[in-house]
């Protein structure tokens, strides 16, 4: 054999070890988890204004409920200010404040009416004491800002009025 012939067994046998070595794996850690940095400071919540006109005028909104396993709606009076169980499941709806004419005005949200122009409640769903959802049903827009459950879709309905004396 000539020692050509040996350089290329000697570079063929090392070509052969490195692709072996190479297909094993490396003991080299992963990098550390991507933490991406935060850009901005976390939306505080909007103060809610009841005018006084408006808080006399109403006392109570209609929620209906729909429990998506038996394919039934049932619909609920609650009080504003005051909770309802939901039968069936160990969820409570609890009703913060009622805005007939919801709107947006800097830092706050508050109603420019006792018309029924874009009605919003505040509510906070509870599921064994545990919050699930704190924030707005809307009856005009009904899947802005929806809370999304797996068994249960609530919507805003109806409004009651206090009764005039």
């Amino acid at each position: 054999m000539t020692l050509s012939i040996h350089v290329q067994n000697a570079l063929l046998a090392l070509v052969a070890m490195w692709l072996i070595t190479a297909c094993q794996g490396s003991n080299e850690q992963p990098p550390a988890a991507f933490r991406p940095n935060v850009s901005h400071q976390p939306v505080k919540e909007k103060t809610v204004i009841v005018p006084p006109e408006v808080a006399s005028a109403w006392k109570a909104v209609k929620i209906a409920v729909i429990d998506k396993a038996r394919a039934t709606e049932n619909i609920y009076t609650v009080p504003i200010g005051g909770s309802s169980r939901i039968p069936s499941s160990n969820l409570t709806i609890t009703i913060e404040a009622f805005l007939p004419t919801f709107v947006m005005q800097g830092s706050s949200v508050t109603s420019t009416s006792n018309e029924l122009k874009n009605p919003g409640v505040k509510v906070s769903i509870t599921d064994a004491s545990t919050l699930i959802y704190k924030g707005w049903l809307f009856s005009n827009f009904p899947n802005t800002h929806a809370f999304m459950h797996p068994k249960f879709g609530f919507t805003l309905v109806g409004f009651v009025p206090a009764t005039k004396q």
